[in-house]
């Protein structure tokens, strides 16, 4: 199975990488932080989770996710990047908890990268999602009441190819507002009813050494 650690440790050194210094060969560098959704239909079974005769549904993927991510621009139309999306929160699965995560690296075309207010975006990559799951139980007692407990299980993990266009509307010096369209294939994605997962997304972001 993909080991998602590896590409989490990547994607933080190179964005820290870009917050701290631009690179000498590069014409400019982007940092960006989103909020959105990402979607998937259910898989429309039904599962015994804790071998006790009851049957759970799997869920639809739904929710707010965060994304955040940095990008190299080597020329003025041509660059690479990373990125990450999450789930804020934890949603329902088929009587557990669970929470997806997405993780890429991407070749980014700017087709109008001279423009002076909107930049059109598109990437192209690959990289993991990964699904926590995660049991919550509840434990009472006659001293300390009642509490909470939310117990990690196990993580499913898939390889991913990632696929995106956005608008960059640059609204006063680097700083940018960027609406986007990504698509995740997400190989083996058996938990929900496809491999296509799309999101959707509004980021606000800043260009270093935009001319």
């Amino acid at each position: 199975m993909l080991n998602l650690k590896f590409y989490r440790i990547l994607l933080a050194i190179f964005i820290i990488t870009v917050a701290g210094t631009i690179s000498a060969h590069a014409q400019s560098a982007d940092v960006f932080f989103g909020v959105g959704t990402a979607t998937d239909s259910s898989s429309n079974q039904q599962i015994d989770t804790f071998g006790d005769g009851n049957l759970y549904s799997t869920p639809k993927m739904t929710g707010a996710f965060g994304t955040f991510g940095a990008d190299f621009m080597f020329r003025p139309h041509f660059g690479v990047g990373g990125e990450s999306t999450f789930r804020f929160s934890q949603g329902s699965y088929a009587g557990l908890n669970y929470r997806p995560n997405f993780y890429d690296f991407n070749a980014i075309f700017l087709p109008l990268a001279n423009s002076n207010r909107i930049v059109p975006e598109f990437q192209a990559g690959l990289g993991g999602a990964k699904l926590n799951f995660y049991y919550n139980q509840q434990f009472c007692d006659a001293f300390a009441g009642c509490s909470t407990s939310n117990t990690y299980l196990e993580s499913s993990n898939h390889f991913q190819l990632h696929f995106a266009g956005g608008l960059r509307f640059y609204v006063k010096g680097g700083m940018f507002l960027r609406p986007q369209i990504d698509v995740h294939w997400v190989h083996n994605l058996f938990q929900f009813g496809s491999d296509f997962v799309p999101q959707y997304s509004l980021s606000i972001g800043y260009t270093f050494g935009r001319q």
